[in-house]
């Protein structure tokens, strides 16, 4: 295993900083409103160019989560074309500062829906994208029609992307909290992954508010929810990739969330 590198979700408006107060190698972070369909908003007053330069010389990776309102799997035209026009912007957006990585959920159908038509609309999703910095899809906590809930809708996700151009751009962001709370077991969960995507990207580590199947995405500090502390740990270690923490709190709560979890690896 490489050497474990832990970052946090930070506010923009100056990512630099908040890596500094959390001793943090990456953070990840909005650019704009996470509930908005109006586009990105660069908060970093020198502009992207600069924020790009600055985050080279002071060592920090930045990744970028887009808006949770991005949903290219519905069959509704009213969600699914916006959603896809907003990919594309925070794709590029990403790009413009040297993001490492654009996160986006899985997304979902309605329960009347074929699910079919969903993994479909995925395809359609990356081919319709001009993919310029990895996208890293991320695994999801509820819905019964969830497009990356659970392992096998992960899987047909997978298959129908598989084919798509653009696809060798593709890869994906695993969430402890949400796979706890989507019902996947924490002792197989990067093996079980892995052996579908062939990767794990980036790991959203959180603990969970919540029951094991419960369908909720409420994150907790590390000790202070659900998931069995050295389980957690485990899969964080075995994921063997980069660390995003979006527990609750700022630089102090992130610090000490680092901290234990460095004591368990």
């Amino acid at each position: 295993m490489s050497e474990l590198r832990i970052g946090a979700h930070v506010d923009q408006t100056d990512p630099i900083a908040e890596a500094s107060a959390r001793t943090a190698p990456l953070v990840q972070f909005f650019l704009g409103n996470p509930q908005s369909y109006k586009g990105p908003v660069l908060a970093y007053e020198a502009g992207a160019e600069a924020l790009r330069a600055d985050a080279e010389a002071a060592g920090v990776d930045l990744y970028v989560h887009a808006p949770y309102l991005i949903n290219v799997a519905t069959t509704n035209n009213r969600q699914r074309i916006p959603s896809r026009k907003l990919l594309q912007q925070h794709m590029d957006a990403a790009a413009e500062i040297g993001a490492k990585g654009l996160i986006v959920h899985g997304g979902h159908v309605t329960d009347e829906d074929d699910p079919a038509k969903g993994f479909d609309n995925w395809r359609k999703a990356i081919e319709a994208t001009d993919i310029k910095v990895p996208l890293l899809i991320e695994n999801t906590a509820g819905g019964t029609n969830a497009m990356t809930r659970h392992l096998d809708r992960i899987a047909r996700v997978w298959d129908a992307i598989s084919a798509a151009e653009g696809f060798e751009m593709v890869g994906f962001c695993l969430d402890t909290c949400h796979a706890h709370a989507g019902g996947n077991a924490l002792e197989t969960v990067v093996e079980d992954v892995r052996a579908i995507t062939g990767r794990i990207d980036l790991v959203h580590a959180n603990d969970s508010r919540d029951d094991f199947d419960s369908g909720a995405d409420r994150h907790a500090n590390f000790g202070e929810g659900r998931i069995d502390p050295a389980l957690l740990a485990q899969v964080i270690t075995e994921a063997d990739a980069p660390v995003i923490l979006e527990t609750p709190g700022g630089a102090a709560e992130h610090t000490a969330d680092a901290a234990w979890l460095r004591e368990r690896v």
